[in-house]
């Protein structure tokens, strides 16, 4: 079933051989049919369950735990590694794409350390949900094909059933990967990685160019905004960006200690361990940015050989960060609000508006869609009134129509750029603990029926709206490690 072991060939260098850990009563909990029908697997339950606990090798697999890097809080770890995950290997799905194949959860490898490398039920469930709402959300991102029990008790603060979660990515080249050879000037494999990451998600760079270090990091930069600035539009927290949770393919990755927005609030942290708010959600941008930062410093040895001018080199690129990023996020702004691009009004607009909701601690997410609502139906004018926006909606308005937009075409726009229902935390809590409970998997398919239909309102939608009661005021999320 495996097709190629891309990484695992690289050699020793970059990935280690290790197998899986074979529990004895692997079950499945969670399977995510269209993207096995996807990835082109037909498998019985007792396949199912056998190969995506470890307990059988895929065939072809090469089992490897890979090595990296990271910056974690902007402290520099120069050996991290999957201490708890296994690359099977990469199968070609229908769209002829590559994609890679890996266990969580599946047992101690090389790098564990002093860990387990096992996964509770908590984190894996709730990786599996955050990943596929981001996917239905249209936000680049790893996925979840499945989730198994594996029939063993671990201990995490209390005692908790043990889970494998598989997933599924285009790579787990992250920029980490590239500071673990960096810290050890080892520039052939540095090459390597830029070979392999242009291969795989930058076909159209010339990788016999000198340039293509260049370009490959102006092109990274366009791929971590445009995931940010989705991140930005549907109020999604990362909580954990650190660099090994930064991949080159520029899908997210580490559902973690990540949530969702509620109340406006660009300083909103909920991660436990983020105490200085370095990741808070307002913060994602200028820490993507640095994250590449440490892309470049890796990549300056390969740019030219002499150290200044290949910082001379790499200070523009990094520099056109803030202005492309600026641009992006005005224009999906602009789309949230009815308008096909931003312009300065529109920009003014935006602006605004958020800083109203954050003045009246609005909710991120029922702010647009009330205002999308208010653009069809009379009644929804009540309900701006007593968002205390009603100034602005009427200056909404007016721009509206002095750009010709109708009421029609905005509501549209909108639709396809507000979600109606999100992950909301306390939903995903609730979730975490009935399954914990006694691994009853009804109460989440409820939840993922309606989480894949984020912008359509369905009949099960409206019991996945609601505010927390406390507006998540003393909510907190851990790494699930």
């Amino acid at each position: 079933m495996i097709t190629s072991n891309q990484y695992a060939d690289l050699g020793d260098l970059f990935s280690r051989f290790t197998k899986p850990e074979k529990p004895k009563l692997p079950q499945v909990l969670l399977w995510n049919n269209i993207l096995a029908t996807d990835l082109g697997l037909d498998l019985s339950d007792e396949q199912k369950a056998g190969y995506f606990s470890g307990q059988q090798l895929l065939p072809g697999s090469k089992p490897t735990a890979m090595a990296y890097s990271g910056h974690q809080f902007g402290h520099f770890n120069p050996q991290l590694g999957d201490g708890r995950a296994h690359l099977l290997g990469e199968v070609i799905d229908t769209h002829k794409k590559l994609q890679e194949i890996q266990l969580k959860g599946s047992g101690r490898t090389p790098f564990s350390r002093n860990g387990d490398g096992k996964c509770g039920i908590k984190p894996a469930v709730r990786e599996y949900i955050m990943s596929e709402a981001m996917y239905a959300l249209g936000i680049p991102t790893t996925r979840c094909l499945s989730v198994i029990t594996t029939g063993e008790s671990i201990h995490r603060q209390t005692q908790t059933p043990a889970a494998v979660v598989t997933r599924i990515a285009g790579s787990h080249i992250r920029v980490g990967t590239f500071e673990y050879f960096a810290a050890r000037s080892m520039q052939t494999e540095i090459e390597t990685l830029v070979d392999l990451t242009i291969a795989r998600h930058y076909p159209k760079i010339d990788k016999n160019c000198q340039s293509k270090y260049l370009k490959l990091l102006s092109q990274v930069i366009d791929k971590q905004i445009n995931l940010i600035v989705s991140w930005m539009r549907v109020g999604f927290i990362h909580g954990v960006m650190n660099t090994d949770n930064t991949l080159l393919s520029g899908q997210t990755i580490d559902y973690g200690p990540c949530a969702m927005l509620g109340v406006y609030d660009p300083a909103t942290v909920y991660s436990s361990i983020d105490n200085n708010g370095r990741y808070a959600f307002g913060n994602q941008a200028n820490i993507a940015q640095w994250n590449i930062a440490r892309l470049a410093e890796c990549l300056l040895r390969l740019i030219h050989d002499d150290e200044q001018q290949a910082i001379d080199l790499v200070i523009p690129i990094l520099e056109s960060f803030p202005e492309k990023y600026n641009h992006a996020f005005n224009q999906m702004m602009a789309n949230k609000i009815g308008f096909d691009e931003g312009h300065v009004e529109v920009n003014k607009l935006h602006q605004k508006l958020l800083s109203l909701m954050f003045k009246h601690q609005l909710d991120y997410t029922q702010t647009f869609v009330q205002l999308q609502q208010s653009l069809i139906a009379a009644e929804s004018h009540a309900e701006i009134n007593n968002l205390k926006i009603i100034e602005w909606h009427k200056m909404w308005q007016y721009t509206l129509k002095e750009s010709n937009i109708s009421h029609e075409n905005a509501y549209q726009l909108m639709a396809n750029n507000n979600p109606v229902v999100i992950p909301r935390n306390h939903h995903i809590e609730k979730i975490l603990h009935q399954v914990e409970g006694d691994l009853s998997t009804k109460p989440m398919e409820a939840f993922l029926t309606v989480l894949q239909t984020p912008y359509v309102i369905t009949k099960a939608t409206p019991l996945y709206q609601d505010i927390a009661p406390d507006g998540d005021l003393n909510y907190q999320t851990f790494c699930g490690t």
